[in-house]
Formats: structure tokens, sequence, C-alpha cells
């Protein structure tokens, strides 16, 4: 989702969609530069009030005599935009990392990740990309912490651990990353000294937030996956989650989008 050509001053058919819509979202979260400038609507069509901002930002920011309302891919405008995000993963670089999850699901899982990386060594830029790329596909933009299907197509999995009736769907797949059966949700409260298998607390996997992120990130570390992200293997690490590579397209932009904004250029 980086830009691979300037936004700006040119004819609508050449700004693409996709990259508007995210220099609107870096505006947007350098908007307490800007006072009063109102928040950009966050459509992706290059219009008068997109390049003010634009031009508005260079002017106060850059303190360029002359703006001119363009964002070149690692220009200084670019950067400067990035910059204004703050330092690691902020609430506006999560945001749009994982748009078009709606502002409620981002203040609802948001304040659990920095626990959660820390506690699980996401602790690269790198990583972080990976992790939120495949989070974001497996969650639907953070909607869902369950699997939607009842579980019964795992009963009797003992590859899974499902060695006792019901466990099908007593362990089906919860978390924001959806970990499966009665041996990884044993190992996750293993590791954290917490029991989640007795019920109702295995469904704390799906309906408490911070433990929804948490054991996605437990299950990223316990799966070697920050050495596959070190490699930057976006299909190694989407087989050791899938299992194949289902929505191997989607999982990939979303780890450059996560890239984009978490990456030095």
């Amino acid at each position: 989702m980086c830009l691979t050509g300037s936004v700006g001053p040119k004819a609508l058919s050449d700004n693409k969609r996709e990259e508007v819509r995210l220099v609107q979202m870096l505006i947007n979260g350098n908007l307490g530069k800007l006072i009063p400038l109102a928040p950009l609507v966050e459509d992706g069509w290059i219009g008068d009030g997109t390049l003010g901002a634009i031009a508005e930002f260079q002017r106060r920011v850059l303190n360029m005599p002359s703006p001119t309302s363009k964002v070149e891919p690692g220009g200084d405008t670019w950067k400067k935009l990035k910059e204004g995000l703050g330092a690691g993963l902020t609430r506006e670089k999560f945001r749009i990392i994982m748009y078009p999850a709606s502002d409620t699901l981002v203040g609802r899982f948001f304040p659990h990740f920095a626990a959660a990386l820390t506690a699980n060594n996401i602790n690269t830029p790198l990583r972080q990309s990976h992790f939120l790329g495949q989070l974001g596909h497996e969650s639907g933009n953070l909607r869902y912490t369950e699997e939607i299907a009842g579980g019964e197509a795992y009963e009797g999995r003992a590859d899974l651990g499902n060695t006792q009736t019901g466990d099908g769907v007593r362990f089906k797949g919860r978390g924001l990353i959806q970990i499966t059966g009665r041996s990884n949700y044993t190992a996750y409260g293993t590791a954290r000294h917490t029991d989640y298998v007795t019920e109702p607390n295995n469904r704390l996997l799906a309906t408490d937030a911070s433990v929804a992120v948490d054991c996605s990130g437990w299950f990223w570390s316990a799966n070697g996956l920050n050495a596959l992200a070190d490699s930057d293997d976006i299909r190694a690490v989407t087989r050791t989650i899938n299992g194949g590579y289902n929505g191997l397209d989607d999982r990939t932009k979303r780890t450059n989008r996560a890239k984009c904004i978490l990456l030095p250029d």
C-alpha cells in the first residue's frame, strides 16, 4: 500500500485511489499540527480539500514557502507524514494498518497490543508487520474473534488433542488469530498459568479483548513465526497459520500495508 507514484494535482485517473486514501489517513493522523483543519473524508478521491490539506501540512511542518500539494514516494512530505504518527505501534498506525476496521473495534483491541507484542517477542517492525497483516486477514478487520462454523468438524481430531466428546465445539477457533483444539488451549493456559480449558473459560479467548489479542501473540511465538517473519517469508508464515495458502493475496496485501507504515523508508 506504499506509494507507487505521486499523489497530488494531476488527472483524477492518475491518482490511485488506495494511495490517495493512505495520504488522507496520514493527514488525519497529523491533525494536531494542522488545527483548526477539519478531518478529511478518507474516500480515496483527490479534491480541493485533500490538496489544500497537503499544502497546509507542507506549509506548517516542512516550512515550504510554495507548497506543491504533492506527496512523492520517499519524499520529504511522505517521510514527515509518517514521522508524525509517532514512534512504535501507535493507535493511528494501527488504525491505518487495520483499515477498514471500525473506530469502535480499533478502540477495543488496540490498548492490548503493546503488552502482547512485548510478551511474545514480536518486537521488530518486520515481525509486527507480518503479525498484523496475518491477524487482519484472520479476524476480518478485527470483526471476528471466533470462527463462524460450529466446530463439529474438529470432533475427534487427535492431532488437535480433541479426545473427549464435545471437544470440537468446545475448542473451536478463537482469538484474533484463531487457535484451535484442546492441545492449544491447554498449552496457552499453561503458558499463562490460567485455566482456559474448563468452560466457560475457553470462551474468554473470544469474549475478552485482552485474551483474544494475547492468545494470538502466544500462538505466533509458540509456532516459531517470529523467525519466519525475520526471513520475510510470507508463504511460510501463511502455511504455518493456515495449513495452506488460503487468502495469500490478501495476507500479502495487508502485510505490505503494515510494512509501509512500520518500516523506515
